[in-house]
């Protein structure tokens, strides 16, 4: 789980790889579930809340800059 401390630190760039990488990981672990090969079935609620945690990051900014 990513802290939200950690994920403002973080560009704009390395927050959309950021964004990308998880995504990829949430197709993977539903995919696994889907499979029935899936062992950490708290990964997936994990990664969601990553994923909001990220895009509320992105979304701050782009209204900041939107009012500057």
């Amino acid at each position: 789980m990513t802290k939200i401390v950690d994920i403002r630190t973080k560009t704009e760039d390395e927050l959309g790889g950021l964004l990308l990488d998880l995504r990829k990981e949430q197709f993977n672990l539903r995919f696994q579930r889907a499979t029935g090969q899936l062992e950490a079935t708290g990964r997936i609620q994990a990664v969601r809340r990553d994923i909001a945690r990220v895009k509320t990051v992105l979304a701050e900014r782009s209204r900041a800059a939107a009012k500057a």
